[in-house]
């Protein structure tokens, strides 16, 4: 009976400090990524995440044609480097930031599609502890 309660506590505090996470997240996306969309209007999803270094995280999103984008990654400052490739669906590299110094991206495609965007946070620290952060993808269109 102890070890099942401990185990519950275990759980408890696990799904608390998750959801946590997830709120900081939300309230860093908030704070520093979303004011850099003006005068694209944010299309209200929010893709963010936790990551650490050396991790790449990936997601699929339909881009329609004749519309005018506004693709911004942003990652906490402790995550130094972190660069995104936007790939097409056959995996052909369309646009990377590795080397810029913008993590916005302002295109049209001529025909919907759907594109990969993928986010690199790079190793950068020396001791075995990696840093974490979180790491924001939004969209955002011209009306």
């Amino acid at each position: 009976m102890k070890a099942l309660a401990q185990l519950f506590l275990v759980l408890v505090v696990s799904i608390a400090s998750f959801s946590d996470a997830g709120a900081q997240c939300k309230n860093f996306t908030k704070r520093k990524c979303i004011p850099q969309m003006a005068p694209y209007i944010n299309n209200g999803q929010y893709n963010g995440a936790t990551l650490f270094e050396g991790e790449t995280a990936s997601v699929m999103m339909t881009f329609y044609s004749g519309q005018d984008y506004r693709l911004i990654v942003c990652s906490q400052d402790i995550l130094k480097g972190t660069y995104f490739e936007i790939k097409d669906e056959d995996g052909n590299l369309l646009y990377t930031n590795k080397d810029k110094d913008s993590d916005v991206w302002d295109f049209n495609v001529a025909s919907t599609q759907q594109l990969m965007v993928e986010v690199t946070v790079p190793q950068t620290s020396t001791h075995d502890v990696k840093n974490s952060g979180c790491v924001s993808i939004l969209v955002g269109f011209l009306e």
